[in-house]
């Protein structure tokens, strides 16, 4: 059956319409946020909302001059950039292994503890951390985010293992090559695409989560996402302090995959067809 002209300029135009109201879904949240940063805290909440505005920067200098945000930025790069190193270092073997004896069950239950609520973990690791005095150390948080990284690594990884084709393995075996040397010669190679992907959605999901850091830090390693609290009050929220803290929060995992948005891109659709 072929599709006459006219039907192909109406399907067009429909998928046109489709984007566009996709993109407007999903940039009003974020362009409100800007917004309402550089207004006055009594113009966030005006109801109506005010469109037309004087804009200041004094939220920005507010949260500059009241909480120390660069110190925080520093303790956020720290913990998300070596969760995600560490969840690469243990995740990209893992994915290897299970794709190599076809045993995936040890990455179902990574995936299950991903799934299960963070509130889960608090209390042990509290107890644990608490016992070998770690609370409030890096190490203590790049541990706990680890539980967020190494099923992402893991699960997007997989499928780039299981593209490889299994005589690419048999004749590297066949020349001598061991496991370890197969997965670090070979099989790295040929998943790096796969390897930046899971990194940068390591480091956005590391990067955006609070809870852990909210109970586990103190005030010398507090990340800038559980820094941002600091905004709520009990009975009153400054709100413009909290969008500029929001944006500023927003500002590196946007701006990392602006960078990478076409390796990003090309990865996941290569890691998405399975040959």
């Amino acid at each position: 059956m072929t599709t006459r002209p006219s039907d192909s300029r109406w399907l067009d135009g429909l998928n046109l319409v489709l984007l566009v109201l996709a993109g407007v879904i999903v940039m009003t949240p974020t362009a409100w946020m800007v917004l309402s940063s550089f207004k006055p805290s009594y113009e966030v909440t005006a109801y109506p909302p005010t469109l037309v505005f004087q804009p200041t920067l004094e939220n920005y200098a507010t949260l500059n001059s009241q909480t120390p945000f660069l110190r925080y930025t520093m303790n956020s790069l720290i913990v998300t950039v070596g969760s995600t190193l560490f969840g690469l270092l243990l995740g990209a073997p893992a994915a290897f292994v299970a794709s190599w004896t076809r045993i995936t069950w040890p990455a179902v239950v990574t995936l299950m503890a991903r799934m299960a609520p963070g509130t889960l973990f608090l209390l042990p690791w509290y107890v644990m951390f608490r016992q070998v005095d770690m609370i409030g150390s890096y190490t203590a948080l790049i541990l706990t985010h680890a539980v967020i990284t190494l099923p992402v690594v893991i699960w997007v990884l997989l499928p780039y293992f299981d593209n490889i084709p299994r005589s690419i393995y048999e004749a590297a075996q066949v020349d001598g090559c061991s496991p370890f040397r197969i997965f670090r010669r070979i099989a790295l190679p040929l998943v790096s695409s796969g390897l930046a992907v899971s990194a940068i959605l390591a480091f956005v999901f590391s990067w955006n989560f609070f809870l852990f850091a909210l109970v586990l830090s103190n005030s010398q390693t507090k990340t800038l996402i559980a820094a941002s609290f600091n905004f709520i009050g009990e009975g009153s929220t400054n709100w413009g302090g909290l969008m500029a803290a929001a944006t500023i929060i927003a500002l590196p995992p946007l701006i990392l995959a602006a960078v990478v948005q076409r390796w990003l891109i090309s990865g996941l659709t290569l890691g998405a067809v399975k040959g």
